[in-house]
């Protein structure tokens, strides 16, 4: 697989700051793929859809293996989006006080190639404190989490909000899950240790 170069589809800083952890060149793109949910589908289904259509959404001139991935946060089965401002990161920290929230993850890995694709999807709990008004005001106020579904940052202060996380793997909540992108990767030929 030397001859394959790894591409993220993302333009997110978080994912590729994850990525980089494994320690393989890559390039990133930006995936061209409509985001609306269909009728009826479920998160899991959703994300599924959106982490396949991103890896095989890049236009890709040589061999290469296509990285997609996609993440929706769920409380009392409801998708919830990133809040885009202090009001709305407010109101969700305020919903998910004491209560758990569950993170689907969808990764694909398109082999653009073969015009194969490897997918999986990983689900991610977070339980968390009941908190203040205060608290939250507080926290929003110093992380600005206004880009990140659920209106948290648990590589920074956010992880004070939290009572327990269950998971099998800590990346999967920042938005890429590095152990199941480990396994697709060998699956097509690619080790990550060599």
């Amino acid at each position: 697989m030397e001859n394959y170069q790894l591409v993220l589809a993302s333009t997110s800083p978080f994912r590729q700051q994850l990525l980089e952890k494994l320690a393989i060149p890559f390039s990133t793109l930006s995936p061209n793929c409509d985001e609306t949910p269909l009728e009826d589908e479920s998160p899991q289904q959703l994300v599924l859809r959106l982490a396949e259509s991103k890896a095989q959404s890049c236009q890709i001139n040589q061999p290469s293996l296509v990285i997609g991935s996609d993440q929706v946060c769920v409380i009392n089965g409801n998708i919830v989006g990133k809040p885009h401002n202090r009001q709305n990161a407010i109101a969700q920290l305020t919903a998910q006080s004491g209560q758990s929230i569950v993170f689907y993850t969808g990764l694909a890995v398109y082999n653009s190639e073969t015009g194969e694709t490897r997918s999986c999807i990983d689900e991610f709990k977070v339980h968390f404190r009941p908190l203040t008004q205060a608290q939250i005001e507080r926290y929003v106020d110093k992380e600005q989490p206004f880009y990140c579904a659920g209106s948290f940052k648990s590589e920074g202060l956010g992880i004070a909000l939290f009572e327990k996380l269950e998971g099998k793997d800590p990346n999967t909540l920042v938005g890429l899950p590095l152990i199941d992108l480990i396994d697709l990767l060998a699956q097509q030929g690619m080790q990550v240790l060599g």
